[in-house]
């Protein structure tokens, strides 16, 4: 293994023999001519990839997919059936939520045993201590016992006793998840910190804004197997995609279901019907050219929506007024999570669909159609913006925060093919009224 690298995993395969009856597994043992009772389980099957030191990956895939049983090979808490795994560097890893803590043994009692395991001494890890409970920050339970904690106290502790031993190699495996808000953002921060200080970090999550976030490249597991390894961006898209509707390439989906909605009629909306939504008491910026009014979400047929659910069409409405003539005129929203995490955004630039000219002292509506995406059951805010120039090189006349907030209840996986984010030109409808 060359000196750049600090993970390599050669055809790594684990297999597991499983019984359909629990006395099979015994008269297995007990034949005298090794007749097999079993069928083999691959939860792991020829599986490669190498890590660099100082990268960030992110290993991705559905529960039972296999990644924790590809990190406990890493970690040398499972032996591999065959294959091999190569590590340079110090380890230190939260593979499940407690492990490695004794129950009966307080919180410092803890942190030394896991030191211990870690191959440190009593003596190397009496200045690390004071760091590591004040980043747990679980105050005088630190000297009960660890059965008496939360979820959520044993996910401090463990975390902070991985990131304080001054690892070459971070190893996380969800746990961070059971943790409430604010130590999340505390533990991404310090995870920010150790990649600046060029530590390998090999994160586990189920959370892809996290994963586009903070990896640069994804291994994606399926069935035991690697479906594909490299740059995030491509491939967390690919992902989505296959969680959302089983597909694994839907590139060429895509187009064809586009091009087919750009011939949509949907029903006819009038203005006295939409439910419209102004920002006031919304944080709002620009250079004043013009004014966003306010917006409507609706149904197909004008129903207003806080409530959504995957793969519903809905209508989107955004009104304006110009206090100057404008030309090449562009308007979009963006949705962000509960986070602030950008998810996903639509405007008029993208499909050229920018409005030629705009007269001074007018009204206008624009209208977005499109099918909504599957997204993490959750709150979503969407944000709107209108400029003029180009989706490069543009003035930003007004940009509306969270002017609109919706509750998303995902739904069962579907088996249709979507063009997840359509936005179909001929449903483009602007309004020019006098001003009063």
């Amino acid at each position: 293994m060359t000196n750049n690298i600090a993970i390599k995993v050669e055809n790594l395969t684990k297999i597991y023999h499983l019984y359909d009856k629990p006395q099979d597994r015994l008269k297995e043992a007990l034949n005298p001519f090794k007749k097999s009772y079993h069928h083999d389980f691959y939860a792991m099957n020829d599986v490669s990839f190498e890590i660099k030191k100082g990268e960030t990956i992110g290993i991705i895939g559905k529960n039972g997919a296999g990644k924790s049983t590809l990190l406990k090979m890493i970690t040398g808490v499972l032996t591999p059936t065959s294959g091999s795994v190569e590590v340079k560097g110090k380890i230190a890893s939260l593979l499940e939520l407690g492990a490695g803590f004794n129950p009966e043994m307080t919180g410092l009692e803890n942190i030394y045993l896991n030191g211990t395991l870690m191959g440190f001494t009593r003596e190397e890890m009496d200045p690390k201590v004071d760091a590591i409970l004040e980043f747990a920050d679980i105050g005088e339970f630190i000297h009960q016992p660890v059965k008496m904690y939360s979820s959520g106290m044993f996910a401090r502790l463990a975390f902070s006793v991985a990131i304080n031993v001054d690892p070459d190699i971070l190893i996380v495996d969800e746990v961070l998840s059971v943790g409430d808000m604010r130590f999340q953002q505390k533990s991404l921060r310090k995870m920010n910190e150790m990649q600046e200080r060029g530590i390998t970090i090999l994160f586990v999550a189920h959370d892809m804004g996290v994963i586009n976030t903070f990896c640069s490249k994804v291994v994606w597991i399926n069935a035991g197997e690697v479906v594909e390894q490299g740059e995030t961006d491509s491939i967390s898209k690919k992902y989505i995609s296959f969680m959302a509707y089983g597909l694994t390439d839907v590139a060429a989906n895509d187009k064809e279901d586009i091009s087919a909605n750009e011939n949509k009629v949907s029903h006819t909306i009038s203005n006295e019907q939409l439910n419209w939504v102004t920002p006031e008491g919304c944080e709002s910026f620009g250079e004043g050219g013009a004014q966003i009014i306010a917006v409507s979400l609706c149904d197909t047929l004008g129903n207003p929506l806080n409530t959504l659910l995957h793969a519903q069409k809905v209508n989107f409405y955004v009104k304006f007024q110009a206090f100057r003539d404008l030309n090449t005129v562009g308007i979009g929203f963006l949705l962000k999570d509960r986070l602030s995490n950008n998810i996903f955004t639509l405007n008029s630039y993208m499909y050229d669909q920018a409005i030629d000219t705009v007269k001074k002292g007018s009204s206008n509506i624009v209208h977005f159609s499109f099918e909504f995406p599957y997204l993490a059951e959750g709150q979503y805010t969407i944000s709107v913006a209108l400029s003029e120039g180009t989706q490069d090189n543009h003035i930003q006349h007004h940009w509306v925060h969270d002017i609109y907030t919706i509750d998303y209840l995902s739904a069962a996986k579907t088996n249709k093919v979507a063009a997840i984010l359509a936005f179909e030109k001929n449903q483009i409808e602007l309004t020019y009224e006098r001003a009063l």
